[in-house]
Order: C-alpha cells, then sequence, then structure tokens
C-alpha cells in the first residue's frame, strides 16, 4: 500500500477515535449536579430499578416511603420510609439528557431517612432542571413480631382439705321427771247445816252475821228518822 494511503487511513481512524472521545466527554460535561451526594448519569429513559448498578432489590411504589416535592419541583425530600422497608437507591431523573442515583450511606447521604432535597442533574446550560419522575429501589420484608415471652408461673402448692367439723356438744340426754297425780278431793255430798252445796264444810257458820246487820240498818234509819221530828217539833 502507498505511504500516502497509510496516512490517509490512519488520519481517518485517529478522527474517529476523536470525535468518539469528543462526544463521551460532551456527554460528560452535560451531565452534571451540584450536589454531591448524588451520581449524575447520562440518559433519561431509566425507569425502573433493573438497570440501577449496585442494587439487588426492586422498584419500590411510592408508597412505601413518605415524601414532599418530586415530580414537578426541584427537589424531592424522603422523609421515613415504611416499616420492613430498606431503601438501596434512590434514582432522580430529569433535566436535558441524565439522572441522578443517590445511595443511602454514601456520598454523606444518611444510611437512614430523612433524605432531604434530592435534585435531577443539570441541564446543558447549567440550570437547575425540574423532576420528571423518580423511583426508589430496594427490598420489603414483613416486620417480625417479638415472640411473647410467657411469664413462668408457679405452680400451686396442693390444697389439704379441710378437717370435718367435730360435734360441739354431745348429744342431750332428755330427762323426763316422773310426775306425779294426786287423788282429786272428795267433796261431800253436803254440809252439816243442810246447804247441799257443793263447798266444803269450814265449820264456821256466818248466817246470823247478815242478820245482825240488817237489824242495825234498819234500827239506825229509824233512828234518823226520829231525830228529824224532833228538831221540826222544837222549832
Amino acid at each position: 500500500m502507498p505511504i500516502p494511503t497509510k496516512l490517509r487511513a490512519g488520519f481517518a481512524v485517529a478522527a474517529v477515535a476523536g470525535l468518539a472521545l469528543l462526544g463521551t466527554a460532551t456527554s460528560a460535561l452535560a451531565c452534571t449536579t451540584g450536589d454531591d451526594r448524588g451520581h449524575p448519569v447520562p440518559g433519561t429513559k431509566i425507569t425502573d430499578c433493573s438497570k440501577v448498578e449496585g442494587v439487588s432489590g426492586k422498584t419500590l411504589d411510592q408508597g412505601e416511603v413518605k415524601f414532599t416535592g418530586g415530580a414537578g419541583e426541584k427537589t424531592l425530600t424522603i422523609t421515613e420510609a415504611a416499616e420492613g422497608v430498606t431503601v438501596e437507591a434512590i434514582v432522580v431523573v430529569g433535566g436535558d439528557d441524565g439522572h441522578a442515583v443517590y445511595v443511602p450511606g454514601k456520598k454523606k447521604l444518611p444510611e437512614v431517612a430523612p433524605w432531604k432535597d434530592l435534585v435531577a442533574p443539570h441541564n446543558h446550560d447549567g440550570s437547575q432542571p425540574k423532576i420528571d419522575r423518580w423511583f426508589a429501589c430496594g427490598v420489603k420484608t414483613a416486620p417480625t413480631k417479638p415472640p411473647v415471652s410467657e411469664t413462668p408461673t408457679s405452680p400451686s402448692e396442693p390444697t389439704s382439705p379441710a378437717p370435718s367439723a367435730s360435734p360441739t356438744s354431745a348429744p342431750s340426754s332428755v330427762t323426763v321427771a316422773p310426775t306425779t297425780t294426786s287423788a282429786p278431793a272428795v267433796v261431800p255430798a253436803g254440809n252439816q247445816n243442810g246447804t247441799g252445796g257443793g263447798l266444803a264444810n269450814t265449820g264456821f257458820d256466818n248466817a246470823w252475821l247478815f242478820w245482825v246487820g240488817g237489824v242495825l240498818i234498819v234500827g239506825g234509819g229509824g233512828l234518823l228518822v226520829l231525830l228529824k221530828l224532833r228538831r221540826r217539833g222544837t222549832n
């Protein structure tokens, strides 16, 4: 092959290599960010975690984290991850050509939320674009509940049977005193004075006292009448 032809071939290869390097340098210069915590990567077509390096998990639903800002805003702040969710990376897409990858625990980004003011790479003119979309990569495990420790219970002491109640007193023996019956007194059919009553004769006859009393009453009454007549005659 003549030398001029070899030179032309060498110039052609150099030109192609130069253009490739220039394109790479232009892309690298175009994908920049003002946030050192994120890693800018050219390309805005990324939509899930399958093309994110160093991620073992899957794309998480946005409902798995609490956040403010995001799509349509210039910043994204993730305040909290749901229980059992481990975030491995956060991808923020936006600008002319690029996306930023944030990895918790690296580049001064806290290992756990909150992750504040995450941004997309710069536009070609160096301005800060609004976020087109974002997603988080990670794993979700069901929360494990600690085993409930059962308080050991001491064995209950056997209860001795209650002693049977002993009789408090011996059965009382009822003694019945023999009753003596006296024969009724015989009332004589009649007394000595022939009264024939049922009363017993005591040996005292008081019938004469009634007669004496009657005589005295009659005599007293007559004496009073006599005295009144004498007073009238004197007057």
